[in-house]
């Protein structure tokens, strides 16, 4: 998401950009009703990463500590990438699905709407 300074001459090179990864690029996951987290996780990853790989080995790091974590059904759960409805493919790369440097991916379970419906 752009930054507007509030004066014109404000400038400075950004430093969260792609080169500055070294191949990597941040991708952003958040579990929406999940209040435990107060934010979305940053995770440095390849392109090339799978969806897969992201969800089954990559997102366990941060959100297994969630004691509903366990129980999520991948089936129904809905995502969103960027605030705009994504159906992810597991045997797909990130970049292949459009996802890239900064996007925000959330994802929703119906069955589940955090720790005793406190995201309710």
């Amino acid at each position: 998401m752009p930054v507007v300074a509030i004066t014109p001459d404000y400038k400075f090179e950004a430093k969260d950009r792609f080169e500055n990864f070294h191949g990597n690029q941040i991708v952003y996951v958040g579990w929406d009703h999940h209040l435990m987290f107060c934010a979305a996780f940053a995770y440095p990853l390849p392109p090339t990463t799978t969806f897969a790989d992201l969800r089954d080995k990559v997102m366990p790091e941060g959100f297994a500590v969630h004691p509903e974590y366990s129980k999520i059904n991948w089936e129904t759960a809905t995502w969103l990438l960027d605030n705009e409805p994504f159906k992810p493919q597991l045997d797909k790369s990130l970049e292949e699905q459009g996802i890239g440097h900064k996007s925000l991916l959330r994802f929703q379970t119906p069955e589940l709407k955090g720790y005793k419906n406190a995201g309710v």
